[in-house]
């Protein structure tokens, strides 16, 4: 029995009148989505989302804008930053992190961080960018940042599927895979987060090419995850943590995704967890669920954390961020900073448990 319906679109003229005429019940979410859409992509003042020297964080930016950014720290703030590419994307795009951390030593563990690897996840890239303007404002001055970037070094690929990422400014907004082609349908392409070496195609990931979970023809078939997967097993002596930034759901997920099965160091990756929801919770008192990613969330295979997690590196999440459904993929950028801020305490959080021992 139909109890309510959430109406996350501009639906008046269609689908409420007959809503009311059957006496169901429903809640408009959004009023109009495409005012929505366009208030993110529509065009700002060109000081407030493209001056490198007042770059405001607390509004999306395109690829081109976030990738002239990395390139202006890389010049500017060269003692802590060096930015380098891991590869191209299927249409021939720069594959670009950020190294951060004070090369203190030869020798440094390493964190790696990355963001949309769906295209239509925006308050991931942003929170990418967050975490370096936090980490480089704050070193001076507060001990814990200090700390973690004297001891470790991070990778941030604030966007991991540029091409799926231009292609939600440009043309779909709720685009969410990679954009490679495909010869035998007319669908565009792959779920980067199922096209993993790691129970590939299985439970949760689909065959077929015109599905938001289609897995690709073969693991690694895209250029961007076998680029970043090469990246990750070359240096996974170095790399003790995976973070990997989604929306939405508001949870920390850790492995397995693909199974239901208890991971052997569970007892160090429970509790990092717990602490870090906790400090979350801190900022603004939203508390995020946290748990093994197939019983928080739901099965799914060939995914980046459990690949991480099987080729070695011991502290591998999956962050699900603001909200629970409410604006969904169309987060505000009032709550930009928000979530940011929460999540900031969250990371540090797990980072600084890295760097005790755990039994």
């Amino acid at each position: 029995m139909v109890t309510d319906v959430r109406v996350p679109w501009n639906a008046s003229r269609s689908l409420l009148p007959y809503l009311q005429q059957a006496n169901i019940p429903y809640t408009i979410l959004i009023s109009d989505l495409q005012k929505a859409i366009e208030n993110q992509t529509g065009q700002r003042p060109y000081r407030n989302r493209r001056s490198l020297s007042a770059y405001n964080y607390e509004v999306y930016h395109s690829l081109e804008e976030i990738q002239d950014w990395m390139d202006h720290l890389n010049k500017t703030h060269s003692d802590l930053v060096h930015m380098f590419s891991v590869g191209e994307s299927y249409e021939g795009r720069p594959l670009f992190v950020l190294k951060l951390g004070k090369r203190s030593r030869p020798y440094k563990k390493a964190v790696w961080i990355d963001c949309g690897i769906h295209a239509r996840e925006w308050i991931g890239p942003a929170f990418c960018q967050w975490f370096v303007k936090e980490a480089l404002q704050t070193y001076q001055t507060d001990p814990a940042m200090r700390k973690m970037l004297t001891q470790l070094y991070f990778y941030i690929m604030p966007v991991f599927n540029v091409d799926g990422y231009h292609f939600s400014w440009t043309n779909d907004r709720f685009w969410r895979k990679t954009r490679s082609k495909n010869t035998r349908f007319r669908c565009h392409g792959v779920d980067a987060n199922r096209n993993w070496k790691v129970k590939w195609c299985d439970e949760g990931a689909s065959l077929h090419p015109c599905d938001d979970t289609y897995c690709g023809p073969f693991p690694e078939s895209e250029p961007e995850v076998k680029a970043v997967a090469h990246f990750l097993r070359k240096h996974r002596k170095q790399i003790k943590a995976y973070l990997s930034f989604h929306a939405y759901a508001q949870m920390l997920l850790y492995p397995y995704s693909y199974k239901y099965a208890t991971i052997p160091n569970f007892s160090c990756v429970e509790l990092a967890a717990y602490n870090a929801v906790n400090a979350l919770q801190s900022a603004y008192g939203i508390r995020y669920r946290y748990g093994p990613a197939s019983t928080t969330l739901y099965v799914s295979s060939g995914s980046s954390m459990d690949w991480a997690y099987k080729n070695g590196i011991p502290y591998a999440f999956a962050f699900e961020l603001r909200d629970t459904g409410h604006f969904g993929f169309l987060l505000p950028e009032t709550l930009i900073k928000p979530t940011c801020t929460e999540t900031m305490l969250a990371v540090k959080n797990i980072t600084l448990h890295l760097l005790k021992k755990c039994h």
